[in-house]
This record gives structure tokens, C-alpha cells and sequence, in this order.
């Protein structure tokens, strides 16, 4: 699982250091050799471990007639993602159009949600904690029922 706030700075090549808490918790033969970025339902970017992300991109389905809704989804998600190998320094390259769709540039905020990271400037990191703070309570109540929910299915 990647844990962890994280504040680290672009290089003059765009390339942001993974830090090394989350790089240990890097498992090549269940994670694969790079991250996936991909724009985040909170309009975050995202770096997902490849094989994660090809798992669930695996689990959307496809087939020669897609449904309308799927396939929009499809469309924006893949055209809006990148691969992005971890370099032997332990970094990637964050291409140009994504730094500028997501804000990005200068310092940035590397936030471990589990099974995937989130990028954020850190003013918009800093936006997300205290919306997050506010809704505290509701958060942990809906965690809960979802989790209960899916123990009662399983």
C-alpha cells in the first residue's frame, strides 16, 4: 500500500523522485516496472502501479459494440493517461500536457491512497486536507457502510 505525504520538487526534465517510502512498497512481479498516470475522479493525476491499472481496465470489459457511456469513459480515460517508466534513480517524467492539464509544476504534492498515488500543488493539497477535515465524520461513516455492505455480499 503507498502511505504518506510527500513534498518534492521537478527537476529541469520533469522528472519527480518517487520517494523512497513509497519505492519500498514497490513490488516489481505484483506492481510491474512503471506507473500509469491517469486523470483522477478528483481531478487530481493519479499514478497507478501498471499492473493495477491493467487489472481494472481488464475488469471494464470491452467488446466490437460498446455501450455509449462505456466507451466515453474509455475514450477520456486512456487519451488522458501515460505510461511512465521508473527511471534506475528512481524517477519518472511527467509530460508537459499533464503538468499543465493538472496545474502542476515547481513542487509537488505525492499523496500515497492505497493502491495508487495523487499528484496536487501543494496550495490545491492543501485545499483537499481541509475539505477532507470538514467531512470528516461522513467519510469514516461511509467508509464503514461500504465496507459492511461488501462483507455482506461476499
Amino acid at each position: 500500500m503507498f502511505l504518506g505525504e510527500f513534498q518534492h520538487s521537478l527537476d529541469a526534465k520533469q522528472r519527480l523522485a518517487i520517494p523512497n517510502e513509497l519505492r519500498r512498497a514497490w513490488r516489481p512481479d505484483r506492481h510491474g516496472e512503471a506507473f500509469i498516470a491517469a486523470p483522477g475522479a478528483n481531478g487530481a493525476l493519479w499514478l497507478w502501479p501498471e499492473k493495477t491499472f491493467e487489472s481494472y481496465a481488464g475488469d471494464l470489459g470491452g467488446s466490437l459494440v460498446e455501450v455509449p457511456a462505456m466507451a466515453d469513459f474509455q475514450r477520456r480515460i486512456f487519451s488522458q493517461s501515460a505510461h511512465l517508466p521508473i527511471d534506475s534513480s528512481g524517477r519518472i517524467r511527467l509530460p508537459e500536457r499533464m503538468l499543465t492539464k493538472h496545474g502542476l509544476a515547481g513542487s509537488i504534492m505525492l499523496i500515497g491512497a492505497g493502491h495508487h498515488v495523487e499528484l496536487f500543488s501543494p496550495q490545491g493539497w492543501d485545499a483537499e486536507i481541509k475539505r477532507l477535515d470538514a467531512k470528516q465524520t461522513d467519510l469514516l461513516t461511509g467508509a464503514a457502510a461500504v465496507a459492511n455492505s461488501r462483507k455482506a455480499s461476499s
